[in-house]
């Protein structure tokens, strides 16, 4: 089947799904256009010689407001190709510098992307406004000798991970619809299939922003930068800013800008111990990647660890292993750091107290994270606290629940010795978590019975059948500490460990079927990853890959 067929049948099998609700015109606004036009660069998209939509996420389209069966047909498509825009939409290039693998690049940006506008996106908290942007729109001035444009497979690769991570309930960006271009990519020699993404974000407001504008000396710019990001994502803080007159610059009190370097801090911590509890690698942690609303952006190189191995690496363009799994706190919080350089000069007009203050915020990012992560794997383990229901789900439980200082230190100890185990039989991260609760169904049932069915559950994944057993009498000595019946313990084990993530093998599986014409197998993984905490149709989709493919696999930007 030829490339363009290819596509065509994709395209089919799109239209092909019955059409419901009515039509729903999209609007977009220009807030972040109107605010800051120094950031942003006028541009349109590139046309397209043969554009077809090949996925949607329904039910976000829905939440925006935005029909599914219109966005399917002609103007649908015009409109997710940035081709037929609702008035006041002002589409642009945003602007940004970063660090990149730690070394400073003054001036980056949306090389291949575009802003469109601005979404009310329908929440249970209440409605958010939200950035609609295309992602391998074309070239814009910010391409730096790039060619602006995407390949398919990693744009069904982001569309994927993203909704994965969005069903287990981590802060991301999606991935509203994949397109066909109808254009070839060309990478390393290589003819693919071009595509177009378009992801809703609650902003694309980076760190990369911020030092961008602070690199500029223009402390005017930088306050009216810091106002749209509390109005955006901190609306709490953003409350105490003073009213600005007509024409006027905002102000934003020292204490707001500390409150709120403090707020972006949090939101990191919690977001890294989340990637790390289900085993996720970014891949690319560069500052123009962290975004300041808290989600996870950018999914070029990233991967699920199975193994467990705290230095495990996918990424082809990571040779030294610093965004390895285990090394994500410590370079969030670098990271973090490179912001609250930027806003020294609203934090206090002493230089020294300026520095001493940002110190004071990002080092709170440790012990955040520390928090995040403690609660994560007390919830994946089962580790009741005193007084405690079970936990409902992966991230019930924020913080160290009252814990007094013998319990916080046992359970930390328990969850070392565990880590240093795991380690050492080279256990997939998510089956060994998954099967815990096998054992604790079998805890009440006596010690034999346990020891089975810890044998039958967890030995299969081991390198040495019984190195589990001492650590798992000490954990069920725990389970009987927190007071909880074992089978509720089960129960609760099966809400916090998935079944099901974007497991490396069958994510390539699915991008090889598409690139041949057939979009059966993604879909089918797509809708699997949206009940991870099921056991999926298909064993497949949850049975790690062999262990000598998945040593050497390697994933690329795609850029």
């Amino acid at each position: 089947m030829s490339e363009q067929s290819s596509l065509s049948a994709l395209g089919d099998a799109v239209d092909a799904v019955p059409a419901s609700g009515q039509h729903t015109s999209p609007r977009l606004r220009a807030d972040f256009a109107t605010a800051l036009p120094e950031l942003a660069i006028p541009w349109s998209a590139r046309r397209w010689p043969a554009p077809a939509l090949l996925t949607l996420e329904e039910p976000l389209a829905q939440a925006l407001g935005w029909s599914p069966a219109w966005l399917r047909g002609p103007q649908g498509v015009a409109f997710l190709t940035g081709q037929a825009l609702p008035p006041g939409a002002r589409p642009v290039a945003q602007i940004y510098a970063g660090h990149q693998f730690g070394g400073w690049v003054p001036r980056l940006g949306d090389g291949r992307a575009l802003l469109l506008g601005e979404a009310e996106l329908a929440t249970p908290a209440g409605p958010r406004r939200v950035d609609v942007a295309l992602k391998g729109s074309g070239p814009t001035p910010l391409s730096r000798g790039g060619d602006g444009l995407a390949a398919l497979a990693p744009m069904l690769r982001e569309a994927l991970v993203s909704a994965a991570m969005h069903a287990l309930g981590i802060p991301t960006t999606r991935a509203l619809a994949v397109l066909a271009t109808g254009q070839t990519v060309w990478r390393d020699g290589e003819p693919l299939p071009g595509a177009l993404l378009v992801r809703v974000a609650a902003s694309h407001l980076r760190v990369g922003t911020f030092q961008w504008v602070a690199a500029q000396g223009d402390a005017v710019l930088l306050r009216r930068l810091l106002a749209f990001a509390l109005r955006r994502h901190d609306p709490d803080l953003a409350a105490a800013l003073p009213p600005v007159p007509e024409g006027g610059v905002p102000e934003v009190p020292a204490e707001v800008a500390l409150d709120w370097l403090r707020a972006v801090v949090a939101r990191q911590a919690r977001l890294v111990a989340q990637w790390m509890a289900v085993g996720f690698i970014h891949g690319v942690m560069n500052t123009d990647n962290m975004a300041i609303g808290g989600e996870t952006i950018d999914y070029g190189p990233c991967a699920f660890m199975e193994a467990f191995d705290p230095a495990t690496v996918h990424s082809s363009i990571d040779h030294g292993g610093r965004y390895a799994w285990g090394n994500q706190p410590r370079i969030a919080a670098w990271n973090l750091a490179r912001l609250a350089e930027t806003v020294l000069p609203l934090l206090h007009t002493d230089e020294e107290q300026a520095v001493a203050l940002a110190t004071e915020a990002v080092r709170g990012f440790t012990p955040a994270w520390r928090r995040a992560w403690r609660a994560a794997m007390r919830a994946k383990l089962g580790l009741t606290p005193p007084g405690a229901a079970p936990a409902a789900g992966p991230w019930a439980w924020q913080d160290d629940q009252g814990l007094d200082d013998a319990w916080a230190a046992d359970d930390d100890a328990l969850i070392a010795d565990w880590l240093a185990r795991l380690q050492a039989q080279e256990a997939d991260w998510t089956l060994v978590h998954r099967r815990l609760a096998e054992v604790a169904a079998a805890v009440d049932d006596g010690e034999t019975a346990r020891l089975a069915a810890a044998r039958a559950a967890l030995s299969p994944l081991l390198r040495e059948p019984a190195a589990l057993d001492g650590w798992l009498v000490r954990w069920v000595a725990r389970l009987a500490r927190g007071g909880i019946p074992a089978r509720e313990v089960a129960a609760a084990l099966r809400r916090a460990n998935p079944a099901v993530i974007a497991r490396n093998l069958r994510v390539e599986e699915a991008l090889a079927a598409a690139l041949q014409g057939s979009l059966a197998p993604w879909r089918a993984l797509h809708a699997a990853l949206q009940r991870p905490f099921d056991e999926p149709a298909d064993p497949r989709h949850a049975e790690p890959a062999p262990r000598d493919w998945a040593r050497r696999y390697v994933t690329f930007c795609g850029t």
